[in-house]
């Protein structure tokens, strides 16, 4: 998804749009991993990442059994290229500006760095700031023109417009077969990683936002900021924005009803 003209957007790319902070400047000038914690529990320290007894990497450009995605653009569709596969989806988002619409998946893999246990506590969305969403000057590009395989995470999915947002532990699959969920803690270590797969949705708002990860080890406990990099994580709602879908035949993007809620 890509928010334009609504925002402000203009050449200096999503930094431009009127409240939201400068992509330069994390969370709105917190540093992603020192920032101070917002987690009730005040004792818990944020070491970086290097001191943590745990490395993760994140995706921020999971698709719906790699296909189903929206992004938003503020360009026609005569100025959008066709839809990416997923191995490319990041490098093809960030050359249109594009921002997830609807719904964003987080990926998070976690690994112990030994051999030693590591309890991942809890997991907390923070929505940093929320705008209203765009109206007119932004297009809803739908990514499904191909699918493929996927794998079996463990699932979590977050409302962005609740005042103060949970991450809920939901079922997941594998084949044909439902995986119960199963709600925190887990257990890393280098020979048992974890995958933590959270969607994030909002059918109201442009809102920006991070997770903070609580873990234990050892008789030591702390908090690990999950960003997009350094930056906060970006959803904006699509309802009643001009939607299109690519057709491979002829190559082209189609209009499609515009979506009427958050999925």
């Amino acid at each position: 998804m890509v928010l334009g003209a609504v925002f402000g957007l203009t050449a200096a790319g999503l930094s431009a749009f009127p409240g939201f902070p400068d992509r330069g400047s994390p969370g709105g000038g917190a540093s992603p991993h020192h920032g101070p914690s917002t987690s009730p529990a005040a004792v818990r320290v944020r070491p970086s990442a290097q001191a943590a007894p745990f490395t993760w990497t994140v995706n921020s450009h999971v698709w719906e059994d790699d296909c189903g995605h929206d992004y938003v653009i503020d360009r026609p569709p005569g100025q959008v290229p066709p839809p990416p596969s997923v191995e490319d989806a990041e490098a093809w988002a960030n050359a249109q500006d594009a921002v997830h619409g609807g719904e964003t998946t987080v990926q998070v893999a976690v690994q112990g760095r030994t051999s030693s246990a590591v309890v991942l506590e809890a997991l907390h969305v923070r929505v940093v700031h929320r705008a209203a969403p765009p109206g007119g000057g932004a297009f809803d590009y739908d990514m499904s023109a191909g699918c493929g395989g996927g794998i079996t995470p463990r699932y979590f999915e977050v409302g962005l417009d609740a005042p103060d947002p949970v991450v809920l532990a939901m079922p997941g699959r594998k084949g044909d077969v439902i995986v119960p969920a199963r709600r925190f803690p887990y257990r890393v270590s280098v020979q048992d990683p974890e995958v933590l797969r959270v969607t994030a949705r909002t059918g109201y708002c442009a809102c920006e936002w991070y997770l903070d990860l609580d873990w234990s080890s050892q008789g030591r406990v702390g908090t690990i900021r999950i960003d997009d990099h350094g930056r906060p994580f970006r959803t904006v709602a699509v309802t009643g924005l001009p939607r299109y879908t690519y057709a491979g035949s002829p190559r082209h993007w189609i209009p499609e009803p515009p979506r009427t809620g958050s999925s």
